[in-house]
């Protein structure tokens, strides 16, 4: 191992220039070096602040036309909920004073866009001010050809019904490859950029994310981070970059590794991908967030000290994980959130979902002295 992290590579981060041969190489330096630099530009980009987010997930249904082999989720004939029943959900987290709806479901063979823009319109007519965080690139993608419209036309629709971001999801790794195993009926790593360019452009901001730990590369997780990077450079519409370990369990993909005698990754490893997220978004993208219903609640607060600055959500529901074989739990208190935070000696704060919070114009202002073009 190398004892020490080039200069180049130092440099070329804080440049926000860093290469795919600049990963490749910070994997194999010692461990505890890589955090070192992965959290001073954590500081750079975030100050001390740690924020969460007071919301609820709602996954509306497991039925689901796909044939993804990580999904322990997914059942042919799930119930779907009524839009009564899900804003029974929403005023269940209007009482518990959460500011974020995060609302997601299996793709329903029949359901074009007029269901989502309904749940849509339904949370906004009784809470306005409650920001609605739903429905992934792919159930976007499905709907549009159901209703036999453009994506353009679908983000712009659910735009004006009131949707406000999109959570990044459906990206597992962006590789045709790793695709074609894992989810051959899924969008292709094309289509999921252009749907989130589309959204971008529509003014939807979103989240990005990468689930790791099945059949790619470690060449393919840097290309697919390179890929968030360039889509940022682009549309500036990236709110945080989440990495999220696979849960391989009560799925085909996973039960293949474990005959194989793969199993989860190795939380060192997790750590790892934290750190040169960090370094390869620097400059870009200044959310790194980690999520503790995948790494465990111990994990997710060691990892504030590996490039972390976000910790998610309270969640009140996680479902899709916890069927996976996660854990950790479905729900966490602010109490428990900040109780963690101010354990790593950070310091807590809640956050809207576009990071309304006190480190903000820091962050601005050192993208402007960096030389860097991207502002949030």
């Amino acid at each position: 191992m190398n004892s020490k992290i080039p200069e180049e590579i130092v440099e070329r981060a804080h440049q926000g220039k860093s290469t795919k041969e600049d990963a490749l190489v910070l994997l194999e330096v010692p461990p505890f070096e890589l955090f070192r630099f992965a959290d001073e530009l954590r500081d750079l980009a975030a100050g001390d602040t740690v924020t969460y987010v007071v919301n609820r997930n709602i996954n509306f249904t497991s039925r689901c036309v796909g044939t993804c082999g990580f999904c322990a989720f997914r059942t042919n004939n799930g119930k779907v909920m009524s839009i009564e029943e899900i804003m029974e959900k929403v005023r269940e987290a209007d009482k518990a004073k959460a500011t974020e709806v995060c609302i997601q479901g299996g793709l329903l063979p029949d359901v074009g866009l007029d269901f989502y823009q309904g749940i849509v319109e339904a949370i906004k007519a009784e809470f306005p001010e409650m920001h609605i965080h739903s429905f992934s690139p792919m159930e976007v993608y499905h709907a549009s050809r159901i209703s036999e419209i453009p994506v353009k036309e679908a983000l712009r629709r659910l735009k004006r019904s009131g949707l406000d971001t999109m959570p990044g999801t459906a990206a597992e790794i962006l590789s045709d490859r790793v695709r074609k195993i894992i989810c051959p009926s899924k969008l292709k790593t094309a289509e999921w950029i252009e749907v989130v360019k589309q959204a971008h452009a529509a003014g939807i901001p979103t989240t990005a994310t990468m689930m790791y730990g099945h059949v790619e590369t470690p060449e393919e997780r840097i290309d697919h981070m390179l890929i968030i990077r360039d889509i940022q450079k682009e549309t500036e519409g990236i709110t945080e970059f989440v990495p999220l370990p696979f849960m391989p369990y009560n799925n085909p993909v996973g039960e293949k590794m474990i005959r194989e005698g793969r199993y989860a990754t190795p939380g060192l490893e997790d750590l790892k991908i934290y750190a040169v997220s960090r370094i390869l978004l620097h400059g870009y993208v200044d959310n790194i967030q980690a999520s503790w219903v995948k790494l465990g609640k111990k994990l997710a607060q060691f990892s504030l000290y590996c490039g972390v600055n976000d910790l998610g959500g309270t969640l009140m529901e996680e479902s899709i994980s916890r069927s996976a074989g996660a854990c950790h739990g479905e729900m966490i208190t602010v109490d428990e959130l900040e109780w963690m935070i101010h354990g790593a000696g950070r310091i807590p704060k809640e956050r809207t979902t576009l990071y309304g919070g006190a480190h903000e114009l820091a962050s601005r202002n050192h993208r402007r002295t960096a030389g860097c073009g991207a502002y949030e």
